[in-house]
């Protein structure tokens, strides 16, 4: 760990571990022996001519090879590597190995049948993908929208002053402010869900050319279909070049940045909070907050997902904007570039942990917003000419504005003289009499 280049294998190295059965290159490795497996067992179950004495019950066997998957094996398809200078290759050769321990070298040469390496990669890496979701990301995004759901639950109906442009507004409810970001994220979530997670599977150039000239009467696009959504769970892209386009997975690239943008939001938001001392942090005894300066707690926890969230961001628009580009029918770069789909996760994922770190360490400060509130009467205003228009009083915004804007300082004895000499009628007035900064802050959608 101290000696690793990226913060997300080092420092942050705790809270990345999750993502290793996914991104790391061992993960990498197992996620191409699994599809090479799988491939191996739809061809037999095609099947395919010259497999069609394969014992079924030896099925298990192959499995096995892959369930049974651990770093050794891993160390020696890296072995392999190292003299084929080929990492698919490598993958290919070592299940052809486990084939001749097994007795099984008659069916050999159908590891890799008439494949290129990227229908491993390009079925290996989305598989990747859907999976860290289901398994990592999805459960962790739970866990921080439940966090901020249970603040809103503690916040609940506590008036707040709100700011516009920075300035005094109409107030609001601390709850209702979390719920903003709640609402937000939940709804690009269905947008995330609602991306399929596709793989091309096709040959060296897209059009099974290698399995239709080895059995031109077999329906080989039925079976890749068949072999992509059945034995993989991904959706087969029919047109391709020897690569997939990554278009499907630059639009997931695209739906992730958006969720990060929102939190961005949520974090700086929390951060102006907490230096408006709307909000205070607990005190942890040994934690320091400067080197120099002994009084100070830090908002580091929002500080420190705001900058993680940007980085993922960053590394997640560059993919969806380069991967899709490729020469002709494929240059090399997406092979290097794909390598790098684990970081914008692992730095979605810090993002996230420091969120839910800070979040739990947040207190509400009621005086201060009772006070900031008591100290801006003047946001009442839009209040009186509203119901002052209901009246059909004669510029009822004028003569608020007339009375607020500019000064220094609105008081509740400012707003009562101005109230007590207005022409309407007394209901009216005792209507207007009842309205303060501490209870004019409309209704949430749920109440």
């Amino acid at each position: 760990m101290l000696r690793a280049i990226s913060p997300v294998d080092g420092r942050y190295a705790g809270k990345t571990a999750a993502l290793a059965d996914y991104f790391s290159e061992y993960a990498l490795i197992r996620y191409r022996l699994f599809v090479e497996i799988q491939y191996l067992i739809a061809l037999i179950q095609y099947p395919v001519p010259a497999l069609a004495d394969f014992d079924a019950a030896r099925i298990d066997d192959l499995n096995a090879i892959f369930e049974d998957f651990d770093v050794r094996d891993a160390e020696a398809i890296k072995a392999i590597e190292a003299v084929t200078n080929h990492d698919v290759k490598a993958v290919e050769y070592f299940l052809k190995q486990k084939l001749d321990e097994m007795n099984l070298s008659r069916y050999r040469e159908f590891v890799h049948f008439g494949l290129t390496s990227q229908d491993i990669n390009n079925t290996a890496f989305p598989l990747m993908v859907k999976e860290a979701l289901i398994d990592v990301y999805y459960p962790l995004l739970k866990e921080l929208l439940d966090a901020l759901r249970a603040l809103a639950a503690k916040w609940a109906g506590t008036p707040m002053l709100a700011f516009t442009h920075g300035q005094p507004a109409s107030p609001t409810t601390a709850d209702r402010q979390i719920m903003v970001f709640v609402e937000r994220v939940e709804k690009q979530i269905e947008g995330l869900k609602s991306v399929e997670i596709t793989a091309k599977f096709g040959g060296a150039t897209g059009g099974l050319n290698a399995h239709f000239v080895a059995y031109p009467d077999l329906n080989w696009h039925d079976f890749a279909d068949r072999f992509v959504q059945e034995y993989l769970g991904l959706a087969r892209q029919q047109y391709t070049t020897q690569i997939a386009h990554y278009d499907n997975l630059a639009a997931l690239f695209h739906n992730l940045q958006r969720i990060n943008t929102i939190w961005i939001d949520f974090a700086r938001d929390m951060w102006q909070y907490i230096s408006m001392n709307y909000l205070s942090q607990h005190v942890v005894a040994d934690e320091v907050g400067s080197s120099a300066m002994p009084h100070k707690v830090n908002p580091i926890d929002f500080e420190n997902a705001e900058g993680n969230l940007m980085m993922a961001n960053a590394v997640f628009a560059f993919l969806a904007e380069k991967l899709p580009v490729s020469r002709l029918q494929r240059d090399l770069t997406d092979s290097t570039v794909l390598r790098n789909v684990g970081v914008p996760f692992a730095h979605t994922v810090i993002g996230f942990r420091s969120l839910l770190k800070g979040i739990s360490k947040v207190a509400l400060n009621r005086q201060k917003l009772w006070d900031d509130l008591e100290d801006n009467w003047a946001v009442v205003a839009e209040a009186i000419q509203t119901i002052l228009r209901r009246e059909a009083f004669p510029e009822p915004y004028e003569a608020l504005k007339k009375l607020t804007r500019g000064k220094a300082r609105i008081t509740a004895q400012d707003i009562l003289m101005f109230i007590n000499d207005l022409p309407v009628a007394e209901g009216v007035k005792e209507e207007l009499r009842r309205i303060t900064p501490h209870n004019y802050t409309g209704k949430a959608p749920m109440g």
